[in-house]
């Protein structure tokens, strides 16, 4: 995990726990939102990495990494992505859909007329190109597709920045801006504005709560992938054990959700050991097995051609004891036929 005195403002943990200082939030929010939208911004309240929960448990919910609420305007989602694997990129859209989709029901109380709906911008900070055209802004927002004119204001807007994106000739102060994003360093802060971010950036880093608080989500993240790595342990070894038992036979439904339902890896470790050594004597016992039916099929062949009746009651028979006497029978036997009438009136040797 990366230390804190690493991390970039696209880093998720730090720009919400700078956004969310009680002394630098609002300062540091207030340009990082000026500098994109290139206009002034009142008086914001900050309401880092906001939860809005699924209907049901069952429903898919959201948190999201920085809300901002200006006064008497718009509400504001900033939210720093590094993924960039293909698949969450393709979705990368519909997850913009959701997220406006998630504020919107949460900002509409009962009562309260469509027309009450706030402006909502969502700001996804890239470092990879979410649509490959190289640019640094990607602004969407709903319109009509027979005419694309036509005036459509539904209040709802989504921008993409691309932190190494170059076409669009986006303004200076937003490219000084998202390379120090991308890497916080003194280096890249070298207007007055940036060196001011730059300030606030060291102290949060420095600050001791930030510093508490990064521990705490660090270990809990720990913690998760620990109890993740467990389950996944206890998985993979129920999962051998009942691969184990079925070599040896079959196992029943009511045997196999006991074994799956077992979390704790001592208790499946024995039943491991148990089942591998059930496996060896299943094993030893099948060569041994394999081994006198086939003495039996070579001292039959001896005596004529084995009808395949009998070639099927032979493979069928895994007692080694039955074997055994049928092994005996063969040599005192003077053809497959007195064998034959043997093995199936002998209740003995059957």
């Amino acid at each position: 995990m990366k230390k804190l005195q690493e991390m970039n403002l696209v880093d998720d943990f730090l720009v919400y726990s700078l956004t969310a200082h009680k002394v630098y939030g609002e300062e540091a929010a207030r340009y990082i939102l000026e500098c994109i939208l290139q206009r002034s911004i009142r008086h914001l309240t900050v309401v880092p990495q906001k939860t809005w929960y699924g209907e049901t448990p069952e429903k898919h919910g959201v948190r999201l990494d920085v809300c901002l609420d200006e006064e008497d305007g718009e509400l504001f989602d900033i939210e720093p992505d590094r993924t960039g694997s293909s698949e969450e990129v393709k979705a990368l859209p519909r997850r913009a859909r959701f997220y406006h989709a998630k504020i919107d029901a949460g900002n509409l109380t009962a009562g309260e007329s469509y027309g009450t709906l706030r402006n909502v911008v969502v700001i996804f900070i890239t470092t990879y190109d979410p649509f490959g055209l190289n640019r640094m802004v990607y602004t969407i927002k709903n319109g009509c597709v027979e005419v694309p004119e036509m005036p459509y204001e539904d209040g709802a807007k989504t921008l993409f920045l691309y932190t190494k994106g170059e076409e669009g000739n986006p303004p200076k102060e937003l490219r000084e801006l998202t390379r120090y994003m991308e890497e916080s360093s003194g280096e890249n802060a070298q207007t007055n504005g940036l060196k001011r971010l730059h300030e606030m950036v060291t102290k949060v880093k420095a600050d001791r709560e930030v510093g508490l608080a990064y521990m705490k989500m660090w270990e809990s993240e720990e913690s998760i992938k620990a109890r993740a790595t467990a389950e996944a342990t206890a998985n993979e070894k129920a999962n051998e054990i009942l691969r184990l038992l079925e070599k040896c036979g079959t196992v029943s439904q009511e045997e196999r959700e006991r074994i799956l339902a077992q979390r704790n890896l001592q208790v499946l470790e024995q039943w491991h050991e148990e089942a591998m050594a059930k496996n060896e004597q299943y094993l030893t016992a099948k060569i041994k097995t394999e081994s006198k039916q086939e003495t039996i099929f070579l001292l039959l062949s001896d005596l004529g051609q084995v009808p395949e009746a009998l070639k099927a009651k032979i493979l069928s028979e895994t007692r080694q004891e039955t074997l055994d006497l049928w092994i005996r029978a063969i040599k005192r036997a003077e053809s497959i036929e007195q064998f034959t009438a043997s093995v199936l009136s002998d209740r003995e040797s059957l």
